[in-house]
C-alpha cells in the first residue's frame, strides 16, 4: 500500500539536512522514515546505505544495499556500493566479483568508462584476472588510449608466462605491437618471451610506453588514422597466407616421402611455377600431380590458384579436402567463399567468408570469455544476414571479401567485428546489414568507430565532424544521423536535436521498419515529453501495428500533454480512449486503476466533483484496497459538507490499515487529516481513541480537549459531557476544573 508522499519528503529533507551536517545517526533515522512511507524506493534505500557507510556500519550499509539491488535489478548503481562496502570490509575477492558485474552492467548501458573504471578496481584488488586484463585491453583500444590498452597486454603476457602458456604470453604482446609496433619495451619483451626469459611485470608510468598525444577538439573532418598494415600479412589474405604455408608443407612432404617420380617431379615443378607467379602454368602441372598425390597442401594450392583464374566451380571441388587440415582451414573457407561469389551463389559464400573471419579472428584469442563472445557475434550475424535477400547477400559478400585482402587485414578483421558487437547492440540485427550493405562500408565502420570513440572521450566537435565526413559518403546510413543528433544533445542543442531524430523517424516509417522508428520517437518523447506531433506520430505507428499494450500508455501520456496545456476536454476523450483499450485487452487491473485516478483527477480540476466521486467509487469496485480512492472520496465529502459520508470513508480506509497491523499510517492519515479539517470531530475522537490505546496519555488529551470545545459549540452536551469523563479517566494535571465542567453539565 503507497505510503504518504509529504511525509516521505519530509523525512528524506531531514535526512539530507543531517548528512550535510555529518549527524549520521539523525541522517539514518530519517532516512528510516521515508523508506517505513515507500519500502520499495531505490532514492530512500541508497540514501540510507551512504548514512550507514558513513556512519561505520558497514555490515548494515551491505545489507540495504543488497535490499537496493532487489529493488532495481538492472541498476548497476546499488551493487556498485555494495562492491565498495565489501572492499572496505575487507572481503576483496567478493569485492573484485561485485565491480566486474558491475562493469558488464555499465557496458550494456554504452557506458565504457564506468565499465573501465570498475574493471580496474577488480583488477587492483585480486591481481592476476586474466579475463578482465583482456577486456580492459580492448577497452582501452576501443577509446583510442593505446598506451594503456598496450600495459593491458603487457600484464596479460606476464599472467599467461606465469601460467606457463607460452603461446597466449607471445599472443598478449603480439597484439600490443599492433598498437605500437616500434616500442621497445614490447619488442623487448617479445625477444625475451621468444628466448625462454622471465619478463616482469609492466611498469605503472604510462610515459615509458610510446604513444601519440591525444586528439585536439580541433581537427581535420575524416582524419581518421589508417589501419596499421602487418608487414608479414599476404595481400591474399587468409587464402595466400594458407598456399603460403601449403607451399612449404607440400615441398616438405615431396622430400620426406622420396616421391621422386613424375608425380613428385610434377608438384615440385608446380611449386616453383608458383613462386615465379606462373598461375596457368603451375595449374596445369598441379593437375598433373594430383591424379596420385592426394594431399591437402596440394589442394589448398591448386585450388586458390584456380579462384585467382576465375575457375570458380573446379576450384571448389579441390578445396573442398583442404578444409578439413586445421592449417589451412580458415584459407581454404576463405577461398571457397570467393569462389562462391564468383558463380553467384552469395548465400554460400556468405557462409564460408564468415566463417574464413571468425577463424581467422578466433587465432589470437586469449580467453574462454572472448572465444563465446567472438562466436556469438558471428552467430549473431550469420543469423541477421540468413534471412536476407540475394542483393543484399551479394553486398554483404562483396564487403567480406574486401576485408580480407591487402596489408591490413589481420587488424581489420577483429576491428570490424568489435564494431559489428556494437551495432548489434546499439542498433540489433538490422543495423549490422544496414552496415555491411551501405555504400563504403569499410570506410563508414571506422567512421562510426572514431565516432564513438571522440564521443566517450568527450570530444563533441571531432565526433561531428567525422560524422559530417562519413555523410558525404554514405549519406543513407541512418545511425550516423543518429550520432550527429546525440552530439547535439550533448552540446545543448535541443530544438536541432529533436527535429533530426523527427527527421530521422520519418526516413525508418518510410522504409517500414516501425520498430527503429518507434525507438527514435521514444527517445524524442524522453527529451520533449509535450511534443505532440511527435507522440501522434508514435500512436499512429502502434495502431497500425495493432500493438494495443503499448498503445495503453501512449494515449495516457498524450492525455497527460493534452491537460498540461489545457486542453482538458481532449485530455478526457484521450484517457477514455486509454481506458477503453485497456478494458478491451485485459490489461493488469493496476493499469487500468492507474488511468481511471487520471481521469478522476482531471475531474477535480474541472471541479466537476460529483463525476470524481463516481469514478473514484467505480474503483473501490475493482479494488477495494485502493488507498487513494478513499482518501480522495473524504475530501470529496468533506468539501460537499457530508461529515458522515466522510466519516464513513474514513472508517473503511482505518479498517485497512488495522487489518495489516498498520498503526503508525492509522495514526498518519488521522493526524493530517485533524490538520486538514480541525472541525470535524469524528477525525478527532478517533485520533484521540487511537492515541489513548497506545499509551500517548498527553496527546489523547489534547484532542478529547479540542473535540471537546467542538461539541460545546455545536449544543451538543450530551456527547461533550462523555468526552469530558474520558478526559477524567484519563487523570489529566487539571483534574478538578475538568470534573467542575462535567457537574455544570449535569454528569
Amino acid at each position: 500500500m503507497p505510503g504518504n508522499r509529504e511525509l516521505y519528503e519530509q523525512a528524506m529533507n531531514a535526512g539530507h539536512n543531517a548528512a550535510w551536517d555529518e549527524e549520521w545517526v539523525v541522517a539514518i533515522t530519517n532516512y528510516g522514515r521515508a523508506i517505513q512511507e515507500f519500502p520499495d524506493d531505490l532514492e530512500a534505500h541508497l540514501a540510507l546505505g551512504f548514512g550507514l557507510l558513513e556512519a561505520g556500519r558497514l555490515d548494515d550499509a551491505l545489507k540495504v544495499y543488497s535490499r537496493a539491488h532487489q529493488i532495481l535489478p538492472e541498476d548497476p548503481i546499488p551493487l556498485e556500493k555494495s562492491a565498495d562496502t565489501l572492499e572496505r570490509l575487507g572481503r576483496l575477492k567478493e569485492a573484485a566479483q561485485q565491480y566486474v558485474i558491475v562493469a558488464e552492467m555499465y557496458l550494456q548501458q554504452r557506458d565504457l568508462n564506468k565499465a573501465i573504471g570498475n574493471w580496474e578496481r577488480a583488477t587492483q584488488l585480486t591481481p592476476g584476472l586474466i579475463g578482465i586484463h583482456a577486456k580492459l585491453a580492448q577497452a582501452f583500444e576501443r577509446i583510442g588510449d593505446k598506451s594503456k590498452a598496450v600495459r593491458q597486454y603487457l600484464i596479460l603476457a606476464y599472467n599467461f608466462q606465469r601460467l606457463e602458456d607460452l603461446d597466449k604470453a607471445i599472443k598478449s604482446v603480439q597484439r600490443a605491437q599492433r598498437l605500437d609496433a616500434k616500442n621497445t619495451l614490447i619488442m623487448n619483451t617479445l625477444r625475451a618471451l621468444e628466448a625462454g626469459n622471465q619478463i616482469g611485470m609492466p611498469p605503472d608510468d604510462s610515459a615509458v610506453l610510446q604513444d601519440a598525444p591525444a586528439p585536439k577538439q580541433r581537427g581535420k573532418r575524416g582524419n581518421t588514422a589508417p589501419l596499421t598494415p602487418e608487414p608479414d600479412a599476404n595481400p591474399l589474405g587468409p587464402m595466400g597466407e594458407a598456399m603460403s604455408d601449403a607451399m612449404t608443407m607440400l615441398a616438405t612432404h615431396v622430400v620426406e616421402t622420396g616421391l621422386m617420380d613424375a608425380t613428385g617431379a610434377s608438384a615440385l615443378k608446380a611449386l616453383e611455377l608458383q613462386r615465379q607467379e606462373m598461375t596457368a602454368e603451375a595449374i596445369d602441372a598441379y593437375r598433373a600431380a594430383e591424379g596420385r598425390l592426394k594431399h591437402p597442401a596440394l589442394k589448398m594450392n591448386l585450388g586458390g590458384l584456380l579462384v585467382l583464374q576465375d575457375q570458380a566451380d573446379e576450384a571448389i571441388k579441390h578445396l573442398g579436402e583442404a578444409m578439413n587440415n586445421p592449417q589451412l582451414a580458415a584459407g581454404a573457407y576463405h577461398a571457397i567463399g570467393l569462389a562462391y561469389r564468383q558463380t553467384g551463389r552469395y548465400r554460400q559464400a556468405v557462409k564460408m567468408l564468415l566463417q574464413a573471419l571468425q577463424m581467422t579472428d578466433s587465432a589470437n584469442i586469449l580467453t574462454d570469455d572472448e572465444a563465446v563472445e567472438i562466436s556469438t557475434t558471428y552467430e549473431r550475424i550469420m543469423g541477421a544476414l540468413d534471412r536476407q535477400p540475394d542483393e543484399t547477400l551479394s553486398a554483404a559478400s562483396e564487403r567480406f571479401a574486401a576485408i580480407l585482402k591487402g596489408k591490413e587485414w589481420k587488424v581489420a578483421v577483429p576491428e570490424t567485428r568489435r564494431q559489428l558487437e556494437e551495432t548489434l547492440r546499439e542498433e540489433g540485427e538490422q543495423g549490422v546489414i544496414d552496415i555491411l550493405v551501405a555504400a563504403h562500408g569499410d570506410r563508414l565502420t571506422r567512421a562510426m568507430d572514431a565516432i564513438n570513440r571522440y564521443m566517450r572521450q568527450g570530444l563533441t566537435t571531432l565526433a561531428m565532424d567525422e560524422a559530417h565526413h562519413a555523410v558525404e559518403f554514405s549519406p543513407f546510413y541512418l545511425p550516423v544521423h543518429e550520432r550527429m543528433a546525440e552530439i547535439m544533445m550533448r552540446e545543448g542543442r535541443v530544438r536541432q536535436a529533436i527535429a533530426k531524430y523527427n527527421a530521422i523517424a520519418s526516413v525508418y516509417m518510410s522504409r517500414g521498419e516501425k520498430l527503429r522508428a518507434a525507438k527514435i520517437l521514444n527517445s524524442i518523447l524522453e527529451m520533449a515529453p509535450l511534443d505532440l506531433t511527435v507522440r501522434q506520430n508514435l500512436i499512429d505507428l502502434l495502431e497500425q501495428e495493432e500493438d494495443l499494450p503499448a498503445l495503453v500508455p501512449q494515449y495516457m501520456g498524450l492525455a497527460d500533454t493534452y491537460n498540461q496545456l489545457g486542453d482538458s476536454d481532449k485530455a478526457r476523450d484521450t484517457f477514455g480512449l486509454a481506458e477503453r483499450t485497456a478494458a478491451r485487452i485485459g490489461a493488469p487491473l493496476a493499469q487500468q486503476v492507474a488511468i481511471k485516478h487520471k481521469v478522476a483527477d482531471l475531474e477535480q480540476l474541472r471541479m466537476d466533483w460529483r463525476r470524481a466521486q463516481r469514478i473514484y467509487e467505480e474503483v473501490l469496485q475493482v479494488d477495494p484496497n485502493d488507498e487513494k480512492s478513499y482518501r480522495s472520496l473524504i475530501e470529496i465529502h468533506h468539501r460537499a459538507g457530508n461529515a458522515v459520508e466522510a466519516t464513513k470513508r474514513l472508517d473503511e480506509l482505518l479498517r485497512l490499515y488495522a487489518r495489516d497491523k498498520n498503526v503508525v499510517r492509522i495514526i498518519q492519515v488521522l493526524e493530517e487529516l485533524v490538520r486538514q479539517h480541525p472541525n470535524d470531530t469524528g477525525t478527532r475522537s478517533r485520533l484521540a481513541a487511537i492515541y489513548k490505546q497506545i499509551g500517548r496519555k498527553q496527546e489523547a488529551i489534547g484532542q478529547l480537549d479540542a473535540l471537546g470545545e467542538l461539541q460545546l459549540e455545536a449544543g451538543m452536551h450530551k456527547q461533550a459531557a462523555e468526552t469530558i469523563r474520558q478526559i477524567i479517566s484519563l487523570n489529566p494535571a487539571n483534574l478538578g476544573d475538568y470534573k467542575r465542567l462535567l457537574g455544570q453539565l449535569g454528569g
